[in-house]
C-alpha cells in the first residue's frame, strides 16, 4: 500500500536534489563561460533550501517519523541518530553557504574574487554531495523499514502531518503552504532547474556579468 508520507518524502527529496544539482550546474556553466552567476537566483535557491527542506521537511522526519521507528526497532537507532545529527547541523551548513555566497558576491571584482568563488563552489559541492547521500540513506535504509514496521494508526498520523506542510517546489499547490508569499522566489528557481521540475537550464552564461 502506498502511503502519502512515503510519496511526499520521495517527492520532496527529488525537488531538493534537483535544486542542489542545478546550483552545481549553474556554477559550472558560468565558470566555463568566464562569467558571474546571477547572485539573486543563487540566494533564492539557498532560501528555498533553508525555508522548506531544513525547516519543514527535516522537522517532520525527526519529530514524527523517526520517534515512531525508534519505538518499533532498536536496530534502527544508530541510523536514525546519524540522520538526526545531519538535520541538527543542516541550518548551520546553510548559514555557512549563505556567508560564502555573500563573500563571493561582494569580492567578485577584487583580487580575492577567484579565491572566494572557489570557496563557495567547494562548499556548495560538499553540501550537495552530503545531502544527496543523506536522502539516499533515508530512502534505502529507513523508508522500507517504515513500511514494514509502522501500524495503520501510525500512518494515519504521519500522512496527516506530512500533507499539512508540503513543499510547493515538489509540485504541490496552495492550501498546503502559502505559496503566494514565495511566488517570485519559486519563479526564479523554476526558470533554472531541469525539466520536469522547471523550465531550464538554458543560456546560463547570459545571466551574469563578465567574470574576473
Amino acid at each position: 500500500m502506498a502511503h502519502d508520507t512515503i510519496n511526499i518524502i520521495r517527492q520532496e527529496h527529488w525537488a531538493l536534489s534537483a535544486v542542489l544539482r542545478s546550483m552545481i550546474l549553474l556554477l559550472a556553466e558560468h565558470r566555463r563561460h568566464h562569467s558571474l552567476p546571477d547572485f539573486a537566483v543563487l540566494r533564492a535557491m539557498l532560501f528555498y533550501v533553508d525555508e522548506f527542506p531544513e525547516r519543514l521537511h527535516h522537522a517532520k522526519e525527526s519529530e514524527l517519523l523517526f520517534p515512531m521507528l525508534r519505538a518499533r526497532s532498536a536496530a534502527l537507532a544508530p541510523t536514525l541518530d546519524r540522520l538526526d545529527r545531519d538535520h541538527a547541523n543542516g541550518q548551520a551548513a546553510v548559514r555557512n553557504l549563505e556567508h560564502e555566497l555573500l563573500g563571493f558576491e561582494m569580492m567578485a571584482h577584487t583580487a580575492a574574487g577567484e579565491q572566494r568563488r572557489e570557496r563557495f563552489e567547494r562548499a556548495m559541492k560538499v553540501y550537495a554531495d552530503f545531502y544527496i547521500e543523506h536522502m539516499r540513506v533515508e530512502e534505502v535504509q529507513v523508508l522500507p523499514q517504515a513500511e514494514r514496521l509502522l501500524t495503520v494508526g501510525d500512518w494515519a498520523e504521519l500522512d496527516a502531518a506530512f500533507r499539512d506542510n508540503r513543499d510547493p517546489i515538489a509540485g504541490h499547490g496552495a492550501g498546503q503552504v502559502s505559496v503566494g508569499l514565495y511566488d517570485d522566489v519559486f519563479s526564479r528557481i523554476v526558470a533554472l532547474v531541469p525539466a520536469p521540475l522547471g523550465l531550464g537550464p538554458a543560456n546560463l552564461h547570459h545571466t551574469g556579468a563578465a567574470g574576473t
